[in-house]
């Protein structure tokens, strides 16, 4: 696993103002920050400020941070305090999870590993709950607002989805790349050849640095480094 999980809970003094309903979670919402704090700093902000903003979750590239418990609502769709009833209007704060992708003002590596973290713990939550890939919204949602704004922006929303629903199935008892620490180790020289000149071509088009290929053959470029290589290549291609 790419991420270290923690809990840094708001205080229930501040219940009232951040989460001030029980809830029965029955879908995940997806944002992204629009700026480049870290998880760490992202909850320290919510936590301590009095506004009436909060979330469950935050994922960067190291941690995924629970704030909120998820029997309480939080003010993260902007559609109000109203029903509890999936079909009404206004529901989101109500009825959803609330989980913040960090770093997508600038993008960049960090975010695509953030947005990596985020697939593999939204899937985590998925199977902790029983629940299928239509659990899973965007802010856009249920309220209109252009979140997560670095997916939409990057036309990727859908592919998004499908990692999440790749991430929920069972490992393959033989997979050409074995973890260890989520180090990526290649029992198949082929598929490591393929990767590496993959790295390699990017680096040669400038796409991104050389320091990427480097890691690459000293042995420590993780899974989720990959992915978030994968997610910046497409981005300059374009």
């Amino acid at each position: 696993m790419a991420y270290t999980f923690k809990q840094n809970f708001l205080p229930a003094s501040k219940y009232s103002i951040k989460a001030p309903y029980t809830m029965v979670p029955k879908f995940i919402t997806v944002h992204n920050t629009a700026n480049d704090a870290s998880a760490a700093n992202e909850i320290s902000y919510m936590v301590n400020n009095n506004n009436q903003v909060s979330y469950h979750v935050a994922v960067d590239d190291r941690e995924v941070i629970q704030s909120i418990p998820f029997n309480r609502s939080a003010w993260h769709c902007g559609d109000g305090g109203g029903s509890t009833d999936p079909n009404a209007h206004k529901k989101g704060n109500r009825i959803s999870i609330g989980v913040e992708i960090c770093y997508s003002k600038s993008g960049g590596v960090r975010y695509g590993v953030a947005e990596e973290n985020a697939v593999q713990y939204i899937a985590k939550l998925l199977k902790q709950y029983g629940w299928g890939i239509e659990r899973v919204k965007k802010h856009q949602d249920w309220n209109g607002k252009y979140c997560p704004h670095r997916i939409l922006s990057e036309d990727r929303w859908n592919r998004f989805l499908k990692r999440i629903e790749e991430a929920m199935k069972p490992n393959e008892t033989e997979n050409p790349i074995e973890k260890d620490d989520d180090i990526m180790k290649f029992t198949n020289e082929t598929l490591k050849a393929a990767v590496r000149d993959y790295i390699k071509q990017a680096v040669d088009k400038k796409l991104i640095d050389k320091s990427h290929l480097e890691k690459f053959d000293a042995g420590t470029l993780t899974s989720g480094d990959l992915k978030g290589l994968e997610i910046i290549i497409a981005q300059r291609i374009k």
